[in-house]
């Protein structure tokens, strides 16, 4: 390579890592400035930058798998509605429509062109999980989308620098919580501000009057870098099953896994037929979550642009679980969405030599809980618990980690500060991982009651591995089952909402990650130090693991 060639190259680079920076930025505004707890507190959210064609160029490290790759895509059905040669300086638009958003009603993704010196060179967006848009809640009971809260279809929420008040009249009007989720919407535009004024700094610094050479050389080189880690995998087809709960009925997914030269293609022929329920998972979300646990094995060290997920491609029947079809309920996509990577991961480790983790506890369990407050009043909050990530092939799983959707905890505090909740337990639950030379990470169980002398509700929308736990690998345990109800009697099934009386406390044991390899094989040493940490009962080192009781001394 020549002097200036070179030259030419490290510049390159040291705007594209700007251009990263830019975006985090972007996102750490959101996450400064959201009202809701699930964005502020469990940074449920995510922030991109998009060439003027509408390929994304960078993404924020904060936010979410399933918010980044749907917005991917999310951003052509802007354009078509809007042309570029139609945007104005000051318009930002928005949209919550699950199809052609991120898969739920909850999330509205707010994007804002980029112009500088008069001409559009870029485009912002964001997007993060309100707390309420209405209907029925955050509930997997609805029959229908229309059913789970209001739709707002792609509209201008700026026009030219002025706020649409009217919209926002319309969405407060049909929420329980107007000034949250107005306080959010306007820390979206907030965020994709910061993201335009800094992109615009960038450009001034560097004297760039557009992106369009960077954005080639970001996209070509990785996409060129995906399809050489591609190389590694051996090629074939990889077939895959797994079962879930469900609702109504337990939930089959079945995928295709053909590997070649040009990329890799998963296929879900075979799978489920869409839900009654709102447990469906729009193909935006299925195909965000796939390509993520595909990229996670193959090559987690591209960067995620429009180029490295290109060779990456997904297709999915119409009318099944997941590519469900307006007006199909969709809110608690979760179930779905957030269990691919797992039966992705069961198709690598037919195909990558040494294997893949076991499979992880999956869907966040998303307590969304209401009730009365004491001396009138009601109260509507979102808190959030997670379970273990499978054991990997040469380590012990990560434990109370939410995988693969990312997202952070709400502190308790946080939640008992708002609501006449209160957090009688939190801590991680013994015997949760399941066993093997590497351990499954553990989940958590979580105790709650409220001062309120009234009931409470619980949605249990998202929770699942309750009938099918977490399985291991390479003869490993499956990680515990899933449990919830009332600590002093009825042990709850289904994922509808469920009433915690006056006086009693609502129990909740997440699902644990599955173990890989035989637990015979586990380090004495390791077993030894779980017992004295509380991760493993001398029962389960003794039964399980062999470890005899003079070893444990």
């Amino acid at each position: 390579m020549a002097q200036t060639d070179m030259l030419e190259h490290i510049q390159m680079q040291v705007m594209w890592n700007r251009l990263i920076a830019v975006v985090e930025e972007q996102a750490q505004v959101l996450l400064r400035t959201a009202f809701g707890s699930v964005a502020r507190e469990a940074g449920d959210l995510s922030a991109g930058i998009y060439d003027p064609q509408g390929r994304m160029l960078a993404q924020a490290v904060t936010g979410t798998p399933g918010h980044v790759n749907t917005m991917a895509a999310a951003i052509d059905h802007f354009i078509e509605r809007f042309p570029l040669d139609t945007m104005r300086e000051g318009d930002v638009y928005t949209t919550n429509d699950p199809w052609m958003g991120t898969g739920h009603l909850f999330d509205f993704v707010v994007v804002t062109p980029v112009f500088r010196t008069g001409e559009l060179v870029a485009l912002v967006a964001s997007t993060c999980h309100l707390v309420d848009v209405g209907g029925i809640g955050f509930s997997a009971d609805g029959r229908s989308v229309y059913e789970e809260g209001i739709c707002i279809p792609h509209c201008k929420l700026f026009d030219a620098g002025v706020l649409n008040e009217t919209l926002l009249e319309v969405i407060e009007t049909n929420v329980r919580e107007p000034i949250e989720v107005r306080g959010d919407l306007l820390a979206l535009v907030s965020c994709n501000n910061a993201g335009c004024a800094r992109l615009i700094d960038m450009m001034d610094e560097f004297d760039l009057p557009s992106i369009a050479p960077l954005a080639e050389f970001i996209l070509d080189n990785s996409r060129r870098a995906m399809i050489e880690a591609i190389g590694r995998v051996p090629a074939g087809t990889y077939r895959g099953t797994m079962q879930l709960d469900g609702y109504e009925a337990p939930v089959d997914l079945q995928l295709s896994m053909t590997v070649s030269a040009d990329g890799i293609h998963l296929d879900y022929t075979g799978s489920s037929t869409a839900s009654p329920f709102g447990i469906n998972s729009p193909k935006c979300y299925s195909d965000a979550y796939s390509i993520f646990g595909l990229k996670c094995i193959v090559a987690p060290e591209v960067p995620n642009n429009a180029g490295s997920l290109a060779p990456l491609t997904v297709a999915a029947p119409k009318d099944t679980i997941v590519n469900p079809q307006r007006p199909a309920p969709v809110t608690a996509r979760h179930v779905i969405g957030q269990m691919l990577p797992d039966l992705v991961f069961g198709c690598l480790h037919q195909a990558i030599d040494g294997g893949v983790q076991a499979e992880s506890a999956g869907s966040i369990w998303v307590l969304a809980m209401s009730g009365a407050k004491p001396g009138g009043g009601r109260f509507n909050t979102m808190s959030v618990s997670v379970g273990g990530v499978g054991a990997r092939p040469t380590k012990d799983g990560l434990s109370s980690t939410a995988f693969p959707s990312g997202v952070g905890a709400i502190p308790v505090e946080v939640t008992e500060a708002g609501t006449p909740l209160v957090f009688r337990r939190r801590e991680l639950l013994t015997d949760s991982g399941g066993a093997g030379r590497y351990r499954g990470g553990l989940s958590q169980i979580v105790e709650i009651e409220s001062r309120a002398d009234q009931p409470f509700t619980i949605s249990a929308a998202t929770f699942d591995r309750i009938q099918n736990p977490a399985r291991g690998r390479e003869v490993g345990a499956p990680g515990v089952a899933g449990r919830f109800g009332l600590i002093d009697g009825e042990t709850f099934q289904t994922k509808s909402l469920h009433t915690i009386p006056p006086g009693d406390r609502l129990f909740v044991e997440l699902p644990g990650g599955g173990g890989f390899g035989d637990p015979q094989a586990r380090n004495r040493d390791a077993v030894r130090d779980d017992v004295r940490a509380g991760y493993v009962s001398p029962d389960a080192a003794r039964d399980i693991y062999g470890l005899e009781g003079t070893d444990e001394s």
